[in-house]
């Protein structure tokens, strides 16, 4: 291959992969395909839009029609090679020669299996074409299906000087409407937003998604609220609307059962989780529920100790902070994180390759997290 060819299978696969950015097919992953003619251009599209659609590679050659000879195929994932998936045969049938893939299945079950098929049956095939693209794509996916864990998205919001709220407890807004929209964008790329109890009874949130922000094919995010104890009322917004959008509480084994009844009569769903030696629910194996439940990106948006045990536990995958050009002063409550925190800086948490951003009067700062003590 030259560089020609190769910068045009880099091209087409970042297009593919665009594709795939518009729907939000949970508890699949992202997926696209591109069937391209032998001149290089564009024949057929398509993308995952939801878990109930067929692979992309299928709808692709089925929309293409009739296939020119020499055409070839760009997928962003490796196609399903199970038993019963009718993906490689389809793509054998259509007589398609080439085969660009941007990653492997990263369940190691499945592993490079198709890729195999493809190739002793004579197609070119070129695996991890864009391939750190490709990857973070299916980010969350591949975290689920090799950990056993969602993705999580820890978002912060405080003042100048590291405040959340005023000394009055009054933390509406500390930032500002644009701020706001952002999360709305972090919300509609999630399956489910999560706070904890304190942030649910100070701030009554209802973790919601505008219409207009939701991604096609892409259903509201369940509403997660960790309650140990089930102190949640049944006027809080998130349980007024709970036959609306799914809403889950998760509870300390020794919740009283009342409440629970009450939660679920009013549409909750309340999941029992293992609990530490502190007497909190255990957020490792709350977020091993939520990926069972189907969950493959979380974004959590608070409190302080919800905050503080995610990267006590190394969990939090990336972070989202906002700041707020304001001060709210040595009395206002303090600490957007509620830990013990490291021994040094140098053994910090911190975001890797930090992207900065300016929303409105707000500094919003994101990026990988990573845990340089572990």
């Amino acid at each position: 291959m030259n560089e020609a060819e190769r910068d045009l299978d880099v091209r087409l696969m970042r297009h593919a992969i665009a594709e795939a950015r518009s729907a939000r097919p949970s508890p699949l992953p992202p997926a696209a395909a591109l069937l391209v003619g032998p001149d290089g251009e564009v024949i057929a599209a398509a993308h995952r839009a939801d878990a109930t659609q067929d692979s992309p590679e299928l709808a692709a050659i089925e929309a293409a029609g009739e296939i020119p000879e020499g055409s070839s195929l760009v997928l962003t994932i490796e196609p399903p090679n199970e038993e019963d998936s009718e993906s490689v045969d389809a793509i054998l049938k259509a007589g398609i020669k080439r085969v660009s893939i941007g990653a492997i299945d990263p369940n190691p079950e499945a592993a490079g299996g198709a890729a195999t098929r493809l190739k002793e049956a004579g197609l070119s095939v070129e695996v991890g074409v864009a391939g750190g693209e490709a990857r973070a794509l299916i980010a969350a996916w591949h975290k689920v299906v090799t950990q056993g864990l969602p993705q999580v998205a820890l978002k912060l919001a405080l003042s100048l000087d590291g405040r959340i709220a005023t000394r009055t407890g009054e933390s509406k807004w500390v930032t500002g409407p644009e701020a706001r929209v952002k999360v709305q964008q972090l919300r509609a790329h999630c399956d489910a937003i999560a706070v904890g109890i304190g942030t649910a009874l100070s701030d009554d949130p209802r973790l919601t998604v505008r219409d207009d922000a939701l991604l096609v094919g892409g259903r509201a995010p369940s509403r997660v609220v960790f309650d140990t104890k089930l102190r949640l009322p049944t006027n809080a917004r998130v349980v007024e609307t709970a036959h609306e959008v799914p809403t889950w509480i998760l509870a300390g084994a020794d919740a009283p059962q009342d409440a629970e009844q009450i939660l679920v009569d009013a549409g909750c769903e309340v999941m029992r989780i293992a609990m530490t030696a502190e007497g909190r629910v255990d957020v490792g194996a709350a977020l091993q529920q939520l990926a069972a439940k189907g969950v493959l990106r979380v974004l959590i948006e608070g409190g302080a100790e919800l905050a503080g045990s995610l990267l006590a536990g190394c969990l939090a995958d990336e972070l989202h902070g906002f700041v707020a050009p304001i001060l709210l002063g040595p009395r206002g409550r303090p600490g957007a994180v509620d830990w013990a925190g490291p021994d040094k800086p140098a053994d910090a948490p911190r975001i890797v390759d930090p992207s900065w951003e300016v929303c409105g009067k707000d500094a919003y700062v994101y990026g990988r997290v990573a845990y340089p003590e572990s």
